[in-house]
């Protein structure tokens, strides 16, 4: 598939991130993710009122279900959500029934190894029961937490290889990359880039970042459509 820039509007303020999604669609991204902090603040409202502003545009709803599944991605996709997350630490159930509601209601499911003991087997297990992406994912607390112990923080990009060998489904690398290292994720395999906190947004007060943006996403995105097809 060609390289998809996805941005992560990881926003508390519905208003703040209706300016930022247009900002970056100029730019050239491609889908626009309702982050987890703005459905948490937002919920259903913030999702619509993307879905108002922007329409044909795909929405991520990162909503990283754990339990209710058919219910929460129902939802979502009545609010305009194209795409939705579940997470693999959940029942099998869950990941189940939010695939099936992806069916039911035409939206896709992304699947999350997030705090997997196996982060391979979990992206298997995603793929197996059903997800249309796996998004390979270290965690905010995670990384934090191991460095301010002194030892080296995770990154996704420790084992993309393996993960995209290991499923057939297009991969996502979250968590912590540099802006270089997220703009070579199509060379690991991983056609599906989001940029977010800390790229384009301050990961400590969830605001967008100072500077430029618009200019600096635009070259981004270039560089990562300038990749061409990739395997997955």
């Amino acid at each position: 598939m060609k390289p998809i820039v996805q941005i992560s509007l990881d926003l508390t303020n519905i208003d703040e991130a209706l300016e930022t999604a247009a900002m970056a669609l100029r730019a050239g991204v491609d889908w626009l993710e309702a982050g987890t902090p703005l459905i948490l603040a937002e919920g259903l409202h913030g999702v619509r009122k993307l879905r108002e502003a922007f329409p044909g545009i795909p929405i991520v709803a990162d909503l990283k279900t754990m339990d209710g599944g058919y219910l929460e991605a129902e939802m979502m996709a009545k609010a305009g959500a194209t795409h939705v997350v579940v997470m693999a630490r959940a029942h099998i159930e869950t990941i189940k029934v939010v695939v099936q509601a992806g069916k039911d209601y035409g939206v896709k499911v992304m699947g999350d190894n997030l705090g997997c003991p196996d982060m391979i087997q979990g992206a298997r297990l995603l793929e197996d029961l059903g997800c249309d992406y796996v998004i390979h994912h270290i965690g905010y607390d995670e990384r934090r937490g191991i460095a301010a112990q002194g030892l080296k923080m995770p990154s996704p990009l420790d084992q993309l290889r393996e993960v995209v060998n290991a499923v057939n489904i297009p991969v996502q690398a979250v968590g912590g990359l540099s802006l270089e290292q997220a703009i070579r994720c199509p060379e690991y395999g991983a056609p599906m880039v989001v940029l977010g906190a800390p790229l384009t947004i301050d990961a400590d007060s969830f605001k967008t970042a100072d500077g430029d943006l618009e200019s600096s996403l635009r070259l981004i995105c270039e560089r990562i459509h300038a990749y061409g097809n990739v395997s997955k």
